[in-house]
């Protein structure tokens, strides 16, 4: 969580702790003008207006503990604004030696979709001197502006880029693919891949040995041979390419950069869409149905299954379950959840649960880690590369339950790695881009998942209570 999500909640915190204490401030009045009134009872009230009290404090101090924090950040930040040293930084614009009232070649106020530009790169290859001067002219700008910052080296044709092309002000628009990344899989238990091979090998008993009480003494006791059975995880390869043109490479500014970074975040992606929705061993494939049939769902009869498939996860691990459980949605799941309206609670508190409250949302962003906590305090983590075209009417999603310690992710520790060739497409001026990681994972070490499944779990339908 962010500092501010912090002194968010810690806001919270203090201010459920002063109307608690209140609550008990005026129940502490009322006791007194009881005619039934015993000293037993006054002390008792007393007592938890105290421990109110002390709550209160406790809450304070822990928001202050962190608005001093806040504070002190800034300060460093304004502090490092004005030391940076000038061998780190380029000149500000307005601090680079110039004549007169010199403009910028091309400007955002008078040219914000670079049209200007673009006709200039045209201009040059067909022996427009003036186009070629103005394009050098602002290269010597960008120079001056940025020095050694300056990036020269692009790399699909130039008109894919229409925007990534100098003026550097262009890149700044520059808006990059939505990608559903790896929210699971950063959730998962991490390892790293063997060097070699293209299986990893677990042994899993299978057959336990046994223990039983002695019939009489000297009697044979109980025997029983164990054995195992070796589970095989195949190695996989995710990998992409990108064949992108010489003109955009080198005329353009940053464009490998972006290339780079969409096929980095289309890797995790993949990745973890695979873990989630392989054949036979992803999480869907391997995970144990809680069936929830309903034509009009609630989040109040949903609960109960999650409870459910909690109960069978922990029978089918007993000594082996970690108590590190998730459970793992999609967005559209989690936000249906939170639009729940209710009057019931559970009977049983849960550690870190308000009472009267289904639950609590962290308010992080997608792919932050953990969004929030369901009433019995098990951790949401929410992943849009769950489909929500399942089922007979293609419009259901699932709900995943798992121990996180037993949910298993090898991967190389330099994946995904980068491939730069320019001489297979040197004939047509291309530079090929290629990205690739080995990765494997299992949930079977112990089978245990769970996933809540049927009718109940349609598209969502956001209404009032």
């Amino acid at each position: 969580m962010t500092l501010d999500q912090l002194i968010a909640q810690a806001r919270a915190a203090l201010t459920e702790a002063i109307a608690v204490r209140q609550r008990e401030q005026d129940a502490l009045v009322a006791l007194r003008s009881d005619p039934g009134l015993t000293e037993a009872a006054v002390t008792e009230r007393v007592a938890a207006r105290d421990a109110a009290d002390t709550e209160v404090t406790t809450r304070q101090t822990a928001l202050d503990e962190l608005l001093a924090e806040q504070a002190r950040e800034e300060e460093i930040a304004q502090l490092s604004a004005r030391i940076t040293p000038a061998a780190t930084r380029a000149p500000a614009y307005d601090r680079v030696g110039r004549v007169g009232a010199e403009e910028r070649t091309y400007r955002p106020d008078l040219d914000r979709r670079g049209a200007d530009f673009q006709a200039d790169v045209l201009g040059a290859f067909t022996g427009d001197y003036e186009a070629a001067e103005r394009l050098a002219r602002h290269m010597s700008e960008e120079r001056a502006e940025r020095g050694d910052k300056i990036r020269q080296t692009r790399a699909v044709g130039t008109g894919a880029f229409a925007g990534l092309v100098v003026p550097q002000y262009l890149t700044d628009m520059y808006a990059p693919m939505a990608r559903t990344n790896r929210p699971f899989a950063d959730a998962c238990r991490k390892r790293t891949l063997p060097a070699q091979g293209m299986t990893v090998e677990i042994a899993r008993v299978t057959t336990g040995t046994s223990v039983d009480n002695q019939s009489a003494e000297n009697a044979a006791v109980a025997e029983q041979d164990i054995d195992d059975t070796t589970l095989s995880i195949p190695v996989r390869t995710a990998a992409g390419q990108q064949t992108v043109s010489r003109q955009a490479v080198e005329r353009g500014a940053g464009v490998e950069d972006v290339v780079l970074d969409d096929l980095f975040r289309a890797y995790a992606s993949r990745v973890d869409s695979t873990m989630i929705n392989a054949a036979t061993v992803g999480l869907s494939a391997v995970a144990t149905p809680v069936a929830y049939t309903d034509a009009s769902p609630t989040v109040g009869e949903l609960y109960p299954k999650v409870i459910e498939g909690l109960a069978g996860m922990e029978a089918s691990l007993l000594d082996q379950a970690s108590g590190d459980n998730i459970a793992v949605m999609h967005s559209r799941r989690w936000y249906w959840m939170q639009n729940a309206m209710g009057t019931s609670y559970p009977l049983i508190t849960q550690p870190g649960i308000v009472a009267q409250t289904l639950g609590a949302n962290y308010a992080e962003a997608y792919g932050r880690g953990v969004r929030g906590i369901l009433p019995n305090g098990t951790p949401v983590i929410v992943d849009n590369n769950i489909a929500v075209n399942l089922g007979a009417g293609t419009n259901e999603d699932e709900i995943f339950l798992a121990d996180r310690q037993e949910c298993h992710l090898w991967e190389d520790p330099d994946a995904p790695m980068y491939i730069r060739a320019e001489q297979p497409k040197a004939g047509q001026l291309g530079i090929q881009m290629v990205v690739y990681g080995y990765y494997a994972f299992t949930f079977q070490r112990q089978p245990h998942a769970r996933k809540i499944a049927g009718t109940g779990l349609i598209t969502p339908a956001f209404t009032g209570a």
